[in-house]
């Protein structure tokens, strides 16, 4: 970045776009975070309430349909019985993002031990990105699409290239449509694939993070 004691216009007009696009990337960057951390939480206690919630067997398999009529009732945005299904998905998934969840759950109070969480174990938790990685490389509309793979094995795959490729949501679903994963298990050259698949993946931009939450 140019020196301000040594400016001309141009390197001005250079500089005040570079910080443009810099503190875009970092604003983009907390919103994703934040919304992704928001989601995991909602999973979190869905699955506490499930196993220890005082009134659980009144609702039963109405659950997330009666949580979800109720929610839209107080204006809680992006919480259909769909959305509220994901999140739990997501928690039961991704049980390591709690590492990273630790701070916003002291500042808003989050008082999961109340429900007796336990931690569950998956190939996700165990092979996968790091949680901190894994929060500033993907947003949560990445994490959905990585929720719809049933193989953990297939899931932690696709999950390290789109964090490794800054992958763009577009280039996630292109990669999977297009049997990315199953084309590198048979093939006899994995390095080479891997090599054409990142080689002009569509890249994450600020603004397309923050459209796509």
């Amino acid at each position: 970045m140019t020196k301000i004691n040594s400016i001309d216009f141009d390197a001005l007009v250079k500089t005040i776009q570079e910080i443009n696009g810099e503190f875009a990337a970092q604003a983009s960057r907390a919103v994703n975070v934040s919304l992704t951390l928001r989601n995991w939480c909602i999973g979190a206690y869905i699955h506490g309430y499930e196993l220890n919630g005082s009134d659980r067997a009144q609702y039963g398999e109405g659950l997330l349909i009666n949580l979800s009529e109720e929610l839209k009732r107080l204006k809680v945005s992006a919480c259909g019985k769909r959305q509220l299904y994901n999140y739990l998905r997501f928690y039961q998934i991704y049980p390591q993002i709690m590492q990273s969840v630790t701070a916003k759950v002291q500042q808003l109070d989050l008082q999961f031990n109340n429900f007796n969480i336990e931690k569950v174990r998956s190939t996700t938790a165990l092979l996968g990105v790091d949680p901190q990685k894994l929060l500033n490389k993907l947003s949560y509309t990445h994490i959905e699409q990585l929720l719809g793979i049933e193989d953990d094995t297939k899931r932690v795959f696709y999950e390290i290239e789109a964090a490794r490729g800054s992958w763009s949501v577009r280039e996630l679903k292109r990669q999977i449509n297009n049997l990315y994963y199953e084309r590198s298990g048979l093939s006899l050259n994995k390095e080479k694939l891997a090599e054409l698949a990142q080689k002009s993946p569509e890249k994450q931009t600020p603004q397309m993070a923050v459209r796509d939450p």
